[in-house]
């Protein structure tokens, strides 16, 4: 497939926001962040603001944005449909907590709404993956290892990314508490992605020459695209690299994405600094840029048998 760099930012910095806003809520209900802290009302005005930003990015590969909000007709059958839904819903529960919180809400609510933020922030995970697990003709994403690396992935960054914060608000007990959570959050998102990686590596199409054409010949070789110029097809269901360039991107998204992060982190854990942290979120930002690409690059459409590659 040919990724859409709109929708590599949103699931990227969507998946950042809801996985600081799980981290500010499972630390609320544990105890180790007051829920009325100064440093709750930051953390979910950063985790509105990037899902702000990812939801605005979205946007752009609309050919008519002011009709996106039709995208919510089909809630009934479509996935993307009930993401459309979800990602406001759960923005709006964030909102309607930092409002709360800020202006000293009533008591009853406040053990609730990170109890909501969690499980909205898993929905919505939930709903994007499957976005792409439901499409069974492309066997990369038809898998369950797609909906956890979402799950995986956006608690790793949004882990990192909140002891990052707490680190530089001087914020010591929670960095400490949300430490070893964000270690062992990016090595399984790590480990998962691997895995997702290696499956895909062996993957053989199931679809043959003879079901691309509807040419029923037990022999068939094809001499020539089957297309003479650009089009559509060609345009959107191949990014148009060799097979090398993606696999150093592939690797740069392992090392950036996962590896080098989680070193950060544990250098970070151990001397009780803040640059490793710091540090640790930038390059993962970048390294899960490279996997969101991988990620639709990497997905084979059958019907690129016939409309064949061209280098």
């Amino acid at each position: 497939m040919n990724p859409a760099w709109s929708v590599v930012f949103f699931t990227v910095l969507a998946g950042f926001g809801q996985g600081l806003a799980v981290a500010l809520a499972a630390a609320v209900l544990l105890g180790a962040l007051a829920p009325d802290s100064a440093f709750l009302l930051r953390g979910l005005a950063v985790a509105i603001a990037l899902l702000a930003a990812g939801l605005a990015s979205s946007f752009l590969h609309l050919g008519h944005p002011l009709r996106a909000w039709r995208a919510a007709a089909m809630w009934r059958t479509s996935w993307l449909s009930r993401e459309v839904i979800v990602l406001p819903a759960f923005m709006g529960l964030l909102v309607l907590w930092w409002g709360l919180a800020w202006r000293g809400g009533p008591a009853a609510l406040l053990p609730w709404l990170p109890a909501l933020a969690i499980a909205g922030a898993l929905l919505l995970w939930f709903c994007t993956a499957m976005i792409y697990a439901c499409i069974r003709f492309i066997q990369e994403w038809a898998h369950p290892l797609t909906v956890l690396n979402y799950v995986l992935i956006g608690l790793s960054s949004g882990l990192v990314l909140a002891v990052a914060l707490a680190a530089a608000r001087g914020e010591p007990a929670l960095a400490g508490s949300l430490a070893l959570p964000a270690l062992f959050a990016t090595g399984g998102a790590g480990l998962a992605r691997l895995a997702s990686f290696r499956r895909n590596a062996h993957l053989r199409p199931r679809s043959t020459l003879q079901s691309a054409t509807g040419i029923r010949a037990p022999r068939l070789a094809q001499i020539s695209m089957g297309i003479s110029a650009g089009s559509f097809n060609t345009r959107e269901f191949f990014h148009g690299l060799a097979e090398a360039a993606v696999r150093r991107v592939r690797i740069a998204a392992l090392v950036l994405g996962f590896l080098l992060p989680l070193l950060l982190a544990l250098a970070g854990w151990l001397t009780g600094g803040t640059l490793p942290w710091v540090a640790a979120v930038g390059v993962q930002a970048a390294g899960l840029l490279a996997e969101r690409w991988v990620f639709f690059a990497q997905a084979r459409h059958p019907q690129n048998l016939y409309y064949q590659r061209v280098a």
